[in-house]
């Protein structure tokens, strides 16, 4: 049953079907149903779209530095419209993304408007120019400027998993930076890319700043966007292999990229952490099924209560029992995962670390009478060790590992030994310990003690395999800046 409004392309400042009237279905996660319609964009809708973002970067006073005060009320507005829409993104996160409510009420809308406020409160911050003094050259007084100027045409290629998180994250700061963008929403989420296009025409913005087009091909638009040259930097977030591509297909034309990707981060819980039992409990991969890149999907704990861990996880999971995966609980934060392909790619994984000879404690089914969706017990292994795929690869599902480590050295060893580097947490009574700790886990967010390391106010990114550059606070605008320096002779 359709429960959505379709979702139309925005493109030059006019919402539209696609050319010839091409849709696709949109498949919901929790019934595996239809549940809406979407312009299914083709390679002439795409074209349309660069074309309007180039002209409107070029030929209008859009990314004037002197205009920041005006791009900074035009987002505002338009963060308003969204807080006036809460019940449609809500519906919107729920029926394509599979978000259970109380996921409604944390990333998925709620923390994201809230991550869209730190944009605009970090805004003024920015630097337009900074002073590089006066240097005496072959006897004569040179005064030099930096000047700091919107970078031009941006693709945003976000995916399925927070995608109004991910579609703020982006779109927000490339606007208030003075940039002109396409926003290309991933195929199962098409609305949540769509209400950026309706509501900003709502809040008049100039035509062709900002243009939305999804369509049924993952890598069409995406494609598109990568080796045209009309297009001056490529926003991706999604699976480290696509990211790979993306670079290789933008270095034809040279094009700046910035990619947050994959990971497998690690909580590092040491023996002497506060209320020992808790932590490790707390540790469940439950939060929207773990389908999140900085999810912590590997649990380390000291071989010296190792045992002690694991029979805490296993009461845990029981204790959790069926509270998950109900559509209309508000306490609910796990539902389905996002797709058929989804459900096949995490149930695959979980029979491979059985074959890899772990032991599964909790979960490792699918659970078809939670409805017709896509629906994957809460999973946990134990005895595994960190060569082990299931500890490697990015399962993207609730599936949490649990390796035992020596002593901190070793510690830090296992959550390095990884391709990946967006995370990881670290838990103990000695604060100055663990915060040595975090000083050599190589990645770009860390949380000790619980501390809260990705907001809308603070940089977010990775290091290795798990990006480049960073998204959120004053940097995230700063993605999207050239730096010009000027020098003049002073008189």
């Amino acid at each position: 049953m359709t429960t959505l409004p379709d979702a139309l392309l925005y493109i030059d400042g006019e919402l539209r079907p696609a050319a010839g009237g091409k849709i696709y279905d949109v498949i919901g996660p929790w019934t595996g149903d239809v549940v809406g319609k979407a312009a299914d964009a083709s390679a002439e809708d795409v074209e349309a779209a660069i074309a309007a973002a180039r002209r409107a970067f070029d030929h209008t006073d859009w990314g004037n530095p002197e205009n920041a005060c005006k791009r900074l009320e035009l987002v505002t507005r338009l963060r308003d419209l969204f807080e006036a829409n809460y019940d449609r993104l809500s519906d919107l996160a729920r029926h394509e993304a599979g978000a259970p409510l109380g996921a409604v009420s944390r990333a998925h809308v709620a923390m994201a408007l809230e991550a869209w406020d730190d944009y605009l409160r970090v805004f003024p911050r920015l630097e337009w120019q900074r002073p590089y003094g006066s240097r005496e050259h072959f006897g004569s007084s040179h005064d030099r400027m930096a000047l700091y100027e919107p970078i031009g045409v941006v693709g945003a290629i976000t995916p399925w998993n927070v995608p109004l998180f991910v579609n703020i994250g982006k779109v927000v700061a490339a606007l208030l930076a003075g940039c002109t963008v396409i926003l290309k929403p991933a195929p199962n989420t098409p609305g949540e890319g769509a209400i950026f296009g309706e509501l900003a025409r709502e809040a008049g913005f100039p035509n062709g700043v900002l243009n939305v087009v999804c369509g049924s091909d993952p890598a069409l638009a995406g494609e598109m966007l990568v080796n045209d040259p009309r297009v001056d930097l490529i926003s991706f977030t999604g699976s480290t292999g696509v990211g790979k591509r993306i670079m290789e297909q933008g270095a034809k034309t040279l094009k700046r990229v910035f990619l947050e990707l994959g990971g497998k981060s690690a909580k590092i819980v040491l023996e002497d952490a506060p209320n020992f039992a808790q932590e490790i409990a707390q540790s469940m991969l439950l939060f929207h099924a773990g389908q999140g890149c900085a999810v912590q999907s590997r649990l380390l704990v000291p071989r010296s209560r190792y045992a002690e861990a694991v029979e805490i996880l296993r009461r845990a999971y029981v204790g959790f029992g069926e509270n998950w995966g109900d559509f209309d609980n508000p306490q609910h934060i796990m539902g389905p995962v996002v797709s058929q392909r989804q459900k096949d790619r995490v149930l695959s994984y979980i029979e491979l670390g059985q074959q890899e000879g772990a032991t599964l404690i909790a979960g490792g089914k699918a659970r078809p009478d939670k409805g017709g969706g896509f629906f994957i017990e809460p999973t946990c292994f134990a005895d595994v060790t960190n060569d082990m795929r299931i500890a490697q690869e990015e399962i993207f599902g609730p599936v949490l590992v649990v390796i035992p480590f020596e002593d901190d050295d070793d510690a830090v060893r296992i959550a390095n030994d990884s391709q990946y580097g967006l995370s990881g947490g670290v838990v103990s009574a000695d604060l100055d310990r663990a915060m040595r700790i975090a000083r050599r886990i190589r990645a770009g967010s860390i949380s000790v003690n619980g501390g809260m390391c990705i907001a809308g106010d603070i940089p977010f990114g990775g290091y290795k395999a798990s990006g480049l550059g960073r998204e959120w606070g004053l940097e995230g605008i700063e993605e999207y800046l050239e730096t010009k320096l000027v020098a003049w002779r002073a008189a």
